[in-house]
């Protein structure tokens, strides 16, 4: 009782400093970003009791968090300004599953009610409302974490301490948790006491995490927050035990984007596809964007061993400026998956037109609803920033590597190809009772389904094993899974199967000559100007020896970045140009046929 009554001592010092609310008139919204008075509250908002809540222990069997593609059944939101958007997102929202309204107060719960009423949205459809006190609209910074324990087994919300001092947006996890009647579990007090900000993170659902270097910083020694100072590989081990991330992938922060949340330019499609936003060439924060997806590329793999795949989406300018300019962080990235839809921010038709084409591409069959965003973007975020989704208490987990991630031109028929096999898995806690493969060559025509049987294989994930018959050479095959648990659960990955598939083409096998003339390109190094890291971007028509060293102005050697076979096709080179003087330098390549050399500028 007595923390009680401190945690709402400070809860009504803090409102005190919060903008005011007229009734009936659409909140001042505090930004995404830190302000000036929350500031001086940093350093001791975490000294009264009842700031953060919950089970402060890591779950006690090991724990998978969820991805954002994963079947949900609520998607949260917070009822604190943007009134416009977030209805909008309870409109496409409530088609798919729940919308869970979080309303700080009862009267807020009323203006909500005839808002979204007088906006002919049907309050009987999907939405349910919890009164619980919160301090800003940034659901996805401080929101719930949806994970699973035993794979797909108990679900559980984790959290961890909001990097904002915003009190009673710390604890509106554990509300949610109490109104869903699940266990929390909080990295709240040493030595998990971790500060992380949900725009900053996002996982595959198996085991592999994202962040910028923010999550580095703002647990670093001096940190200002108050919490033990923590090295990398404490901030690893507290995520694998509270989220189950095994490979937690940091990249570094950007320089036009104030808040360093990686939501705001990728996404993560799947297990294996990352959709990145482009600048112009060496424009705004595309340098950076880019070294840093290289970098990735180039030390990381997916959860299956192949490498990620990437697709690219503009990043629009703001009255033809972009960040570096002046013109607001629009972005196309800051999306949600609502199951069988995707709410994607939206700007000026004569952009937003090639964004919608570019997200449909990358997932057909999903609807992709456009809202406009030109209100909430200057604050640093926009749809994904308010919204947090919450996932289903039975998770039906279906995992397949497509076959035209594993072959992306075409697949071979050879005189001994008589199908193509299709491995996968599917995981529920009342186990399998059915799993099929369907297919077609004509969206127009039927679909034929195949059993997929099991199929014992080592310790591989994948479990079951079917085939879809040969095909004749220029064909385009579409198809889809679909699992059925012993309980009678059905699911379809994609999700929104049939009207969602995967496709590969096929093509004859083929004899193809090599040219005999050797050639290795030395293509643009950047960032250039540098002052991290630094992608020297190689390129060989075949196999062979080369040397790649760094120079100083004056031709000393500093550092050889490479020597020994350069493989065929592309390869990236890494420097660390934080950790040379600033001044000139020179990347040269060498070959028993050609020197190649480019001037790079450090910082």
């Amino acid at each position: 009782m007595k923390n009680l009554f401190y945690f709402l001592l400070l809860a009504s010092i803090y409102a005190l400093l919060q903008p005011n609310k007229v009734f009936g008139q659409e909140d001042e919204v505090l930004p995404r970003y830190m302000t000036p008075t929350e500031r001086a509250l940093l350093a001791k908002y975490r000294d009264i009791p009842g700031w953060a809540q919950g089970n402060f222990n890591p779950p006690p069997r090991p724990v998978r968090a969820m991805a954002e593609w994963e079947e949900l059944q609520a998607l949260a939101i917070t009822w604190r300004g943007y009134w416009n958007v977030l209805a909008e997102i309870v409109r496409a929202s409530q088609k798919e599953c729940r919308v869970l309204i979080t309303c700080p107060d009862s009267t807020t719960l009323s203006t909500c009610r005839s808002y979204l009423n007088n906006r002919g949205i049907n309050l009987q459809q999907n939405i349910d409302f919890l009164v619980t006190p919160s301090n800003s609209v940034w659901i996805r910074d401080y929101g719930p974490n949806t994970a699973y324990m035993g794979e797909v087994d108990s679900m559980c919300i984790i959290d961890w301490i909001y990097n904002r001092p915003r009190p009673l947006d710390d604890v509106l996890p554990a509300a949610v948790a109490q109104y869903l009647n699940v266990p929390i579990y909080n990295a709240a007090q040493a030595p998990d006491d971790l500060v992380n900000t949900g725009g900053n993170f996002m996982c595959d659902g198996q085991g592999t995490g994202f962040s910028s270097k923010l999550v580095l910083y703002e647990n670093a020694p001096g940190n200002g927050f108050g919490v033990t100072p923590k090295n990398e590989a404490q901030i690893d081990r507290i995520m694998r035990d509270y989220m189950g991330v095994k490979q937690y992938i940091k990249m570094e922060v950007l320089p036009y984007d104030g808040i360093h949340h990686i939501d705001m330019h990728m996404k993560l499609l799947d297990e294996e596809t990352l959709l990145v936003g482009e600048y112009p060439p060496g424009i705004a924060d595309g340098p950076q964007i880019e070294a840093n997806i290289q970098y990735v590329l180039s030390h990381f793999k997916t959860y299956l061993g192949t490498p990620f795949r990437v697709i690219r989406i503009p990043m629009p300018p703001h009255n033809g400026k972009y960040p570096h300019e002046g013109g607001h962080y629009r972005t196309y990235l800051n999306a949600v998956f609502v199951n069988k839809t995707v709410i994607v921010p939206f700007y000026e038709e004569k952009y937003d037109t090639m964004a919608k084409r570019i997200w449909q591409e990358a997932l057909p069959g999903y609807n992709i609803v456009g809202i406009d965003c030109n209100h909430v973007i200057p604050a640093f975020g926009a749809i994904h920033c308010i919204t947090k989704e919450i996932g289903v208490p039975d998770p039906l987990l279906i995992l397949h590597q497509p076959l035209s991630y594993q072959k992306p031109l075409c697949v071979v028929n050879t005189p001994a190809t008589t199908g193509y096999v299709i491995w996968a898995s599917a995981h529920h806690r009342s186990g399998i009772d059915s799993f099929k493969v369907c297919y077609t060559t004509d969206l127009n025509g039927p679909w034929t389904c195949r059993p997929l049987q099991p199929y014992v294989l080592g310790d591989t994930l994948w479990t079951h094993q079917g085939l879809i018959p040969r095909q004749p050479a220029g064909t385009t095959v579409y198809y889809y899974l679909e699992a059925t648990a012993k309980n009678g659960k059905r699911l379809a990955r994609p999700m929104p199967a049939p009207r969602g598939y995967w496709k590969f083409c096929v093509k004859e096998e083929s004899v193809s000559t090599r040219p005999e003339a050797v050639q290795v390109s030395l293509l643009p190094v950047y960032p250039n100007p540098a002052s991290a890291i630094t992608v020297v971007p190689l390129r060989a028509d075949q196999p062979i020896f080369a040397t790649v060293n760094l120079y100083n102005a004056v031709g000393q050697l500093v550092q050889t970045l490479f020597e020994g076979e350069l493989p065929e096709g592309e390869k990236n080179l890494f420097i660390h140009a934080d950790r040379l003087f600033a001044g000139t330098y020179w990347v040269s390549v060498q070959t028993p046929y050609q020197t190649l050399t480019q001037k790079l500028l450090v910082r």
